[in-house]
């Protein structure tokens, strides 16, 4: 008899010892979750959104899809088509935003499909190639326009490049110390970039008030007819939407991305198309 009592209370006492353990490892598995406080709100998504895409392209390529269309007419096809181009791809991705409700953009998205390795193989052909080369030719153009208010100072080629490695490095800093932090600054580096294309807005439509429509009157005359020629404008014009899915990288930090992605998207490209 005492023998049975004592295997009965041993049975209990391993019974006890491994429900405790499994709830030891699920406190474990809970307090190691990772979870992203949502702190992108109305405002700072949509200055994230916008602020990306209006940036060092708007500013440069212009130049570049008039040059290669040769007419003022051709160029605006241009801006359009690829305006209605990226709109397509922003709805594809608010749907996407929806559905997949993780952060990491197309990484999340190829993991949730086609598994690890193609994930793998694409967030490191991000992080190695795709995304430094962006953000190096953002921060050089930076740069330029940042020595040309010191014309007189003779600065040699390597100024150009240390500002834009200051500039990379102090945007990892703020991004790296709060979402917060680096909504806010997102928010006032986007008030100033429409502040000078609202300027440059204003100070086109006064030169039409004036009478200057000199290149509408035949605004399709001189129009390339190469196909090669109007691709590369239309590169040229996609590089200034640039941008359009940065939001799909935050969706865990939106709050309501149910509610909020296809209204950012919506407002994001209404804004950057008339601009």
């Amino acid at each position: 008899m005492d023998v049975n009592h004592d295997g009965k209370d041993g049975q209990k006492q391993q019974k006890t010892d491994s429900m405790s353990n499994s709830s030891l490892a699920q406190s474990v598995t809970v307090e190691t979750e990772v979870v992203l406080k949502k702190e992108v709100g109305l405002l700072s998504g949509i200055s994230l959104i916008v602020g990306t895409i209006i940036g060092s392209g708007i500013f440069i390529s212009p130049k570049g899809v008039l040059d290669m269309t040769q007419s003022v007419g051709l160029s605006l096809v241009v801006w359009t088509g690829s305006g209605v181009l990226a709109m397509l791809g922003a709805l594809t991705y608010s749907e996407l935003g929806t559905l997949v409700r993780k952060s990491g953009g197309e990484y999340a998205y190829i993991l949730e499909a086609f598994g690890q390795v193609p994930a793998f193989l694409f967030a490191w052909t991000s992080v190695i190639v795709i995304r430094p080369s962006s953000i190096a030719i953002i921060c050089l153009t930076f740069s330029e326009y940042l020595t040309t208010f010191f014309p007189y100072c003779g600065s040699p080629e390597v100024v150009p490049k240390v500002i834009a490695a200051v500039a990379i490095v102090t945007l990892m800093v703020i991004n790296s110390m709060s979402v917060t932090a680096a909504a806010r600054v997102q928010i006032l580096f986007t008030a100033a970039k429409l502040g000078a294309l609202v300027i440059v807005m204003i100070g086109g439509i006064v030169r039409l008030a004036q009478g200057h429509t000199t290149q509408f009157q035949d605004s399709f005359a001189g129009s390339t007819s190469s196909p090669s020629t109007i691709a590369l404008a239309f590169y040229q014009a996609l590089w200034a939407y640039d941008g359009w899915n940065n939001l799909n990288y935050v969706t865990e930090e939106i709050y309501k991305p149910e509610m909020q992605v296809l209204f950012f998207y919506a407002v994001k490209i209404t804004i950057s198309t008339n601009t």
